[in-house]
């Protein structure tokens, strides 16, 4: 009686393009952070993947836990790196941050 009838979906019908134009902001924001962050990342893993694929015995290695040293010993999933002369320490491949140039390791 006293409140009169709401005509909201007559608005909103009026714009053809009203839903697509909402989720525009959203989808630009995904294809940023896809370029900003997401791209890199899988680059950097690649790399990083292919490093320790290439381990070998005698590379100059620093890990992740800032040890530095020339590998003795190369298996599956461990290496032995030794980090003084007659000591070994044993390390995750996935472990080693950077393989240094030969030489870099001085005893």
């Amino acid at each position: 009686m006293f409140i009169s009838n709401a005509y909201a979906q007559t608005a909103a019908a009026s714009d053809p393009m009203g839903g697509l134009t909402g989720m525009l902001p959203l989808v630009l924001m995904f294809v940023v952070l896809y370029f900003v962050m997401i791209r890199p990342q899988m680059k950097r893993q690649k790399e990083h993947k292919a490093l320790v694929e290439a381990l070998a015995k005698g590379d100059e290695v620093i890990t992740h836990g800032g040890m530095l040293g020339k590998i003795a010993k190369v298996g599956e999933v461990y290496l032995s790196v030794e980090i003084a002369p007659g000591v070994e320490i044993q390390v995750q491949r996935s472990a080693v941050l950077q393989v240094l140039p030969k030489g870099t390791v001085t005893k």
